[in-house]
């Protein structure tokens, strides 16, 4: 019998999914579910529903309550937290690297370590420098896997990814979309997706 399956749909610009993606993998684990890591870009589905930036900063009401959440979460979680600056980031590189990388078997090493190096330490992972010395801790070839991110394979590839999630009603990041197509939005929805995955 084949395990059950989800796909998590992650930005890396996303506060949430920070979270998210440090804990998604041992709960899908012990839940037996089969979890695929999905990097996606929001800027286009944020500006397809008229939102020049996250809305976050548009909703400053929202924007507050969310920075304040997110500070209780990873306390609760006992994740470090330092608030990103500029925000949201730009997450092009680091989503490129990501495919490679979810290919390659060391992805989501390398996704942790991302979200790590934004919202626990406050680096910019828009920076090239940044997304290299990630991969060179993890004693990855850095300049080789750079070159890598910028063909057009990839690129493609991300693009594609971006249009997909966006057919399938993705509007936010985290989410999470089991095998038979039902969505769950949010970090606080991923256990309610491990469970609809198990049905």
């Amino acid at each position: 019998m084949a395990r059950p399956e989800l796909n998590f749909w992650f930005e890396f610009a996303s506060t949430y999914s920070y979270p998210a993606a440090m804990r998604a993998a041992p709960l899908a684990r012990a839940n037996g579910v089969a979890l695929y890591w999905r990097p996606f870009l929001l800027g286009a589905i944020f500006k397809a529903q008229g939102w020049p930036t996250s809305p976050f900063n548009i909703y400053q009401n929202k924007g507050r309550y969310m920075w304040r959440d997110l500070e209780r979460i990873c306390r609760e979680l006992d994740l470090p937290f330092v608030r990103p600056n500029p925000f949201p980031q730009n997450a092009l590189l680091a989503a490129r690297v990501a495919l490679i990388g979810l290919t390659d078997g060391w992805g989501q090493d390398y996704c942790r370590a991302v979200y790590r190096a934004e919202f626990g330490e406050g680096r910019n992972i828009g920076e090239t420098a940044t997304i290299a010395q990630v991969l060179t801790a993890l004693e990855l070839n850095a300049s080789a896997i750079l070159e890598q991110a910028q063909s057009e394979k990839i690129k493609l590839r991300l693009r594609a990814e971006t249009e997909e999630a966006q057919k399938l009603g993705i509007f936010g990041a985290p989410s999470f979309v089991t095998a038979d197509g039902e969505l769950f939005w949010g970090n606080d929805r991923l256990e309610a997706a491990l469970a609809w995955a198990k049905r």
